[in-house]
């Protein structure tokens, strides 16, 4: 599969024109915000929204606490915990790398860096970060699937999905709190190789709701309007 582009990205930086710069680049294939310290960025962004970035671009120098404490606030929370985090710099020793991957950052940029740089270790950190479709047993919420007997449980039942439903559960179940549009879904779900319309997403989404309403699971399924949809780790 190829490796994802981010969809959803937070800029964190102190110098305006760094901001503007990485924006500019980043325009066109990723949904950016842009914040000048951390503490705008918990406030507006994750302490009201409920939709969690594919990516963070951190600098470590920051007016207020530095970068490397933001990083990690994002590793201690759980909502954000799997946040891939590129950490932007001029601190090019040793110690301060050792420090900037220590607090939770998945690579350390030094500066200057050239676009082009920046884009392929994006694509990286998100290829690395983004995990796939295993074996593994995967329970969330007491909702439990386990994909070598193909069998999905809840309150003391088994739970009857067709293998379309299947497969969209799996993906969402090992790919909780992210937002994932009809596209991205039929890519991931189906395959790029497959073309049918963004539509069918929805008629397998009702039909997985279904499934799992008796033990009313289906509100771990939300839609999240004009975007898509996300699969939420707690009821409720």
């Amino acid at each position: 599969m190829q490796s994802r582009v981010p969809t959803l990205c937070l800029l964190i930086g102190g110098l305006p024109d760094v901001l503007v710069w990485i924006f500019r680049t980043l325009r066109g294939i990723a949904d950016c915000r842009r914040f000048r310290e951390s503490r705008s960025a918990r406030r507006r962004y994750y302490g009201r929204r409920r939709h969690v970035s594919d990516l963070v671009l951190l600098d470590w120098m920051l007016p207020g606490p530095p970068g490397v404490n933001f990083a990690r606030q994002l590793r201690a929370d759980q909502r954000t915990k799997d946040i891939p985090i590129i950490m932007l710099t001029a601190r090019a020793q040793e110690q301060d790398t050792i420090a900037g991957l220590e607090s939770g950052a998945d690579d350390y940029v030094t500066k200057p860096f050239s676009p082009r740089e920046l884009l392929a270790r994006i694509k990286a950190v998100m290829r690395r970060r983004v995990p796939q479709l295993t074996d593994d047993v995967v329970e969330i919420a007491d909702l439990k699937l386990d994909p070598v007997a193909h069998r999905v449980s809840a309150a003391g039942g088994n739970i009857d999905l067709g293998p379309t439903e299947f497969r969209m559960l799996h993906f969402f179940m090992t790919h909780p709190e992210r937002v994932y549009s009809r596209a991205q879904l039929l890519d991931e779900v189906w395959g790029d190789h497959v073309f049918v319309e963004e539509r069918t997403v929805d008629v397998h989404i009702r039909r997985l709701r279904q499934a799992l309403e008796p033990t009313e699971h289906d509100s771990l399924v939300e839609t999240v309007r004009g975007t898509g949809y996300r699969f939420r780790r707690t009821l409720g």
